[in-house]
């Protein structure tokens, strides 16, 4: 998968990045489909970068993340 930037995810990245939006969105009882649930996605991406690169450190940055 090929991100802006030239950021490319590993098959093992994408598993953490959804295991995390799937547990965000059950814990928001959210739509995985849902408009939130796409800005949630970005969020996550973007703290993924940025060292959250397990599903519990990045559900714990979107539990605290504003504008989610």
């Amino acid at each position: 998968m090929s991100m802006a930037g030239n950021s490319f995810f590993s098959p093992e990245d994408v598993t953490v990045l959804r295991g995390a939006l799937d547990k965000w969105c059950l814990e928001k009882r959210i739509d995985i489909k849902s408009t939130e649930a796409q800005f949630a996605a970005t969020a996550a991406i973007s703290l993924f970068q940025s060292g959250y690169d397990t599903s519990e450190k990045l559900v714990a940055a979107l539990r605290e993340h504003r504008g989610l």
